[in-house]
């Protein structure tokens, strides 16, 4: 069974580790001097590093494939500032060898409190047409396990089994907390919007052994995924207000803000815009939280900033640490 993780790394460095993880990608390179190596990443539920094998990796090639479980034996080492392992062996893993739940990160509330909590939230809506439409989401057979197991995303924020509905409960209590400040929002719509916005990654991820992304999820998207959802409930619920239902599809079509962003419309309703700019508040601060964990987990001290952050073009700095240093 499993007993080293990744966030073990930094006490083994330049140590030989044996070990159990979930195969995240695989690749063939070009070695600059010529030859061949295997590019690997490895997972488990506390993050994931970079693998190399330089030789005799034909036979993981040909058995082993992304997203299968493998047992690998290699060197920890640090490269530009970031653990990986140099593979010597690597086989793949009999699924007795493993327990699924030491690969795939959880989130860290209760399930079933968040699952009620957003109930209540719901239950507690002045509309009662937004009230069928949420519940009829939430009481599905299929739908609601999903909601209630997905990640949020493959690799950015909440990127953890039950992160959906984590970032969901957030985003409505910071959506409650907000609306009072702007009249022009009706409440019972923007948390409509807040808990439907992203309901199309239960079908655009999946989540087994590993993170990623269906065939529908790659082809189409959540969004898109989403406006259909949306529109085989609101067909079983006739009759449904028009005027609702165009509302709650633009929130959809429009929370990511932005045309480059893969928003096919732009916001244009009072509960729209303060969506979209709460959704992309939540996510930014989740991925904070995210980033200021892997430097700690590289070592960084209080003092550094952590490495660039893709998604937000920037690297950042924990103040919080760096002001309790002293």
């Amino acid at each position: 069974m499993k007993d080293f993780f990744v966030a073990d790394a930094v006490k083994f460095e330049n140590e030989m580790v044996t070990g159990y993880f979930a195969l995240s990608s695989l690749s063939v390179r070009d070695r600059k001097q010529g030859g061949r190596y295997l590019a690997l990443t490895l997972s488990d539920k506390t993050g994931s590093f970079d693998a190399r094998m330089w030789e005799e990796f034909a036979d993981v090639v040909s058995t082993c494939s992304e997203g299968c479980y493998v047992k690998v034996q290699g060197q920890i080492s640090k490269y530009q500032g970031k653990f990986q392992i140099t593979l010597q062996k690597l086989r793949s893993a009999a699924e007795s060898e493993v327990d699924p739940a030491d690969f795939l990160p959880a989130t860290r509330y209760d399930v079933e409190a968040m699952w009620s909590e957003l109930r209540g939230y719901v239950s507690a809506f002045a509309n009662g047409d937004l009230q069928r439409l949420v519940f009829a989401f939430l009481d599905d057979e299929i739908i609601g396990p999903a909601f209630q197991a997905a990640p949020a995303a493959k690799v950015l924020h909440h990127a953890w089994l039950g992160g959906l509905l984590e970032h969901v409960v957030t985003l409505v209590r910071v959506c409650l907390a907000t609306a009072p400040f702007y009249p022009e929002v009706d409440p019972d719509l923007l948390v409509t919007g807040a808990i439907l916005h992203d309901i199309g990654k239960v079908r655009e991820l999946h989540w087994k052994s590993s993170f990623g992304y269906t065939l529908e999820g790659q082809m189409i998207g959540h969004i898109s995924i989403a406006q259909g959802m949306l529109r085989e409930k609101l067909e079983a619920l006739a009759p449904f207000p028009d005027k609702l239902r165009v509302l709650v599809e633009h929130m959809i079509l429009s929370h990511h803000g932005k045309y480059e962003f893969g928003s096919p419309k732009l916001p244009m309703t009072p509960e729209a815009i303060l969506l979209s700019a709460l959704d992309d508040l939540e996510a930014k601060m989740q991925t904070v939280r995210s980033e200021f964990g892997k430097a700690a987990l590289n070592g960084k001290g209080a003092d550094q900033m952590t490495d660039w952050v893709r998604s937000m073009e920037r690297p950042l700095l924990n103040s919080q640490a760096f002001l309790k240093e002293d």
